[in-house]
């Protein structure tokens, strides 16, 4: 048995040699330099013989010597290739523990209990821990304890550093080497080239309007089903107004479409309500529900941002715009890097609120969790544009889609180079890092003024803070000078923060000053990083990489892959969206979820149909919309045939449209119109307290509802706290993407109805308005219908209504209600009645 030795080394001691004291001798016969590395690699045995602080923290030696890696060579790679390859080795049939001990790089980085090397420090190694056996469940080699020589050999080498000969990246190589069977991936029906199909034949050749209908009577007629009725004109017209724009129909629109007689009245209508400004109120809201949009930051205090309603009203100005889908993507990605200048440079500033309003975590400012933001940030930009749950490749690859962990990292690196704005959080009460709405050229100037004026307020507040505690603590006779001081301080504040701000700005991202690629976590976890993985998109839609000379976070490049012609998800990931909320269930019913996890398409040429539609359209979602609602399947009625219900429950072959129940929003829109009250002016902002008065917790985290007359889609949402009368109705939940909303029937749905204020305070308002119109009780019921459900009542309803009405004035009569109440309180209850039928909150 050969005896233990030291690391071949110089005579002085140097980063490879066992550390000794430094003498006198030794230090008058050194250089300055010299002696106090002598000095540093000999304090632990200085630390045993005195006060002297500790070492610094010795970092893995750096390139070795000769006899370095000759000594490297005989006594440590052996030892690792016998003893410890079999399990820790890129080589291994499953590696052990996350550790690689067969590179540098493997030795480096640690496997999943932390790093296995202390360099300089063997006590805190966990490598030479397990090789001493100390503790039963950390000891390696399991079976048979190394030789004393061997741990003697391996403690010198980490001593020294673990200076390392090989060059080989077994990590990066490893981590390269994807478990995903790329091929299979490809086939995957998502991932095929978006190619517009052949419209199929058919043998009803007299039923399809449109090309849409050769695609759903072709099923149908596979399956042996006919499609059934159309809609009577009156509840077409009432399913196309709350479809387009979320409001009923006046009985103006209505009368005026029964009286067109052309073959393009309806056409006319949808052209109609297509030009609407009620249009992006309505669809708008589809879009912010699948964004996860809400008005405050969803940290534990939940704090507001005043700004973020502008994001909101973008992007309802966008769909009533019609501006093509591909920018509305890119702008929402990287609008601040497209140019332009003024109003436009300002909308575009203001599209990136969409990646601004990620979720933000946690109360701390110096260990910040900017990774679940950036994990809430790709997660819903997989679902939302690609219909991929990309996020779920943040530990590992992907269990089921051909998403790689290094796809994950390579989308982290152009988030982490990104700045986001501060929303406020409890340790740090104040908004920062907004986006001013200036010119590029003008940015870093405005910037500079914002950080200047800032940092002034911080000084004047810190004056106050100060003189306050100093005139709390001070003497009598002292306290008069400091009060005036105090009052003069508190005035130079207030008197700043009363300033109009220097530039309108925006909750919106900008470009971080340092940016790169992403150090790819192991398990996701911050403090275990691994190899930097260069920025690039998915893999499986061509992996395209950040130009070499580019310099920026890559979101515009982001931005263009996503919308590349090769790439077919944005389209087809479109398309189903506007097919799920016309029919209310989307060809694909997973409208965020395209891959093996979610459903297949129940109309697989249909969907690449009108995904080539919107493409080849150039992007425009209202060319769409007319084409879907000027097909005869829109046009047919909810009521479904017997050998239908047997053949297709579900109703998948759209054999008939499906009965939807109004969104919450239209619901208590419609309220608002009934009862006079809807207020369609644009709303502004939301009326936040102001910052200065900002002292949100996670004990008293901000919560508020803000009374309004405006369409539902201006309510403050909340990340936290749902609004009451949406959460009863099933509106969007803000805290993730909402792709399709639930239906739900509650007891507590029925009772809203029943005795909510605002059903009572708009129900009498209806019925104050039945009785200011002309007429008797005969018209007013006529006209109360009209507005209600888009129609007049039928002869035994008017006969029933007008009979409660006696009813109910000759008990309010007999109970001694005056005579001039009997008319508003007789209507009030009927009102209420028509409010709690199920054909008041259904779509036939």
């Amino acid at each position: 048995m050969r005896a233990a030795t030291t690391i071949p080394g110089p005579a002085l001691p140097g980063p490879y040699a066992r550390p000794r004291t430094p003498t006198p001798a030794l230090a008058s016969a050194l250089p300055h330099g010299l002696f106090l590395l002598a000095l540093a690699l000999a304090a632990p045995a200085l630390a045993a013989e005195s006060a002297a602080p500790a070492a610094p923290k010795r970092t893995f030696a750096g390139l070795p010597t000769t006899e370095q890696a000759e000594f490297f060579e005989k006594r440590i790679r052996p030892l690792l290739a016998d003893h410890c390859y079999e399990c820790h080795s890129a080589g291994a049939h499953k590696v052990k523990g996350g550790l690689l001990l067969d590179s540098r790089s493997g030795v480096m980085k640690g496997g999943d209990t932390g790093p296995a090397v202390a360099p300089g420090d063997p006590k805190s190694s966990l490598l030479i821990q397990a090789v001493r056996h100390t503790d039963p469940d950390l000891a390696m080699p399991p079976k048979q304890q190394l030789a004393a020589s061997e741990i003697a050999d391996l403690e010198a080498w980490v001593q020294s550093g673990a200076p390392d000969p090989r060059t080989q990246d077994t990590v990066a190589a490893g981590a390269s080497a994807s478990t995903i069977d790329w091929d299979k991936g490809r086939s995957w029906w998502a991932f095929h080239p978006l190619i517009a199909p052949v419209v199929p034949p058919i043998t009803a050749t007299g039923w399809p309007d449109n090309s849409i209908d050769h695609f759903i009577l072709a099923r149908l007629e596979h399956q042996g089903l006919t499609p059934g009725p159309d809609a009577t004109r009156r509840a077409l017209i009432r399913r196309a107004t709350y479809d387009l724009t979320g409001l009923p129909p006046t009985p103006g629109e209505v009368e005026a479409y029964l009286a067109d007689a052309s073959a393009e009245a309806f056409a006319h209508v949808v052209d109609r309500l297509l030009a609407s400004p009620r249009y992006g109120e309505c669809w708008g809201r589809h879009w912010l529900d699948v964004v996860r949009y809400a008005d405050t930051a969803g940290d534990n205090s939940d704090f507001p941002i005043p700004q973020l309603h502008l994001y909101r009203d973008w992007v309802i100005d966008a769909f009533n715009r019609d501006q093509p889908y591909d920018s509305f993507v890119r702008e929402q990605l990287a609008g601040d890097l497209m140019g332009g200048s003024g109003s436009e440079r300002a909308r575009r500033i203001i599209a990136t609120g969409y990646l601004a309003n990620a979720r933000r975590f946690g109360s701390r400012v110096d260990d910040y969790p900017q990774h679940l933001t950036i994990e809430d940030t790709i997660g819903n930009l997989g679902r939302t544009f690609l219909g991929l749950s990309v996020s779920c490749a943040r530990c590992h690859d992907h269990k089921f889609d051909p998403i790689s962990n290094q796809d994950y990292y390579a989308l982290y690196g152009i988030f982490n180079s990104t700045r986001y704005p501060w929303p406020g959080i409890e340790l740090e009460q104040r908004q920062r890092d907004l986006m001013p709405m200036v010119d590029a050229d003008q940015q870093g100037a405005a910037e500079a003024a914002i950080a200047a004026r800032r940092k002034e307020q911080e000084h004047l507040d810190h004056q106050v803070r100060t003189l306050k505690e100093a005139l709390d603590k001070a003497a009598a006779e002292a306290k008069p000078g400091l009060g005036t001081q105090l009052a003069a301080a508190e005035q130079a504040a207030a008197t700043l923060r009363a300033r109009p701000p220097q530039y309108p700005c925006a909750y919106a991202v900008a470009e971080l000053a340092k940016r790169g690629d992403a150090a790819l976590q192991y398990k996701g976890d911050p403090a275990k990083p691994g190899e930097r993985v260069r920025r690039h998109f998915l893999t499986i839609l061509g992996g395209a990489g950040l130009a070499a000379g580019d310099h920026s976070s890559g979101r515009l490049a982001l931005a263009d892959w996503i919308m590349d012609a090769g790439d077919p998800l944005p389209a087809r990931v479109m398309a189903n969206r506007m097919w799920h909320y016309h029919f209310g269930r989307g060809i694909v019913a997973t409208p965020n979820d395209f891959g093996r996890q979610g459903k297949l398409p129940s109309h697989p040429e249909l969907l690449d149909y009108l995904a080539a539609r919107l493409r080849d359209g150039g992007w425009s979602l209202k060319a769409l919309h007319r084409d879907i609602m000027l097909s005869h399947a829109y046009r047919l009625s909810t009521q479904r045939a017997p050998e239908g219900l047997a053949r297709d429950p579900g109703n998948e072959c759209f054999a008939a449209f499906p009965r939807r129940r109004l969104d919450a929003e239209a619901l208590r829109d419609t309220l608002l119109t009934l009862g006079g009250s809807l207020d369609l002016a644009p709303p502004g902002p939301h009326p936040f307290p102001p910052q200065e008065e900002w002292n949100f917790t996670q004990h008293n985290p901000f919560k508020a509802i803000y009374p309004s007359d405006h369409r539902s889609v201006f309510l403050m949402t909340q990340r936290i706290q749902r609004h009451p009368f949406l959460a009863i109705f099933d509106g969007a939940d803000p805290s993730t993407s909402t792709p399709a909303r639930p239906t739900s029937t509650t007891p507590v749905q029925a009772l809203f109805l029943l005795n909510d204020p605002l059903v009572h305070e708009q129900a009498q308002r209806f019925a104050d308005r039945l009785l200011a119109s002309p007429g008797d009780d005969s018209a007013r019921l006529q006209l109360a219908y009209a507005l209600a459900l888009a129609r007049p009542p039928a002869a035994d309803e008017a006969a029933a209504d007008l009979a409660f009405l006696g009813g109910i004035r000759a008990r309010m009569r007999a109970a001694g209600v005056a005579e001039s109440e009997l008319a508003r309180e007789g209507w009030h209850a009927l009102v209420r009645v028509l409010l709690r039928l199920n054909e008041f909150v259904y779509l036939d």
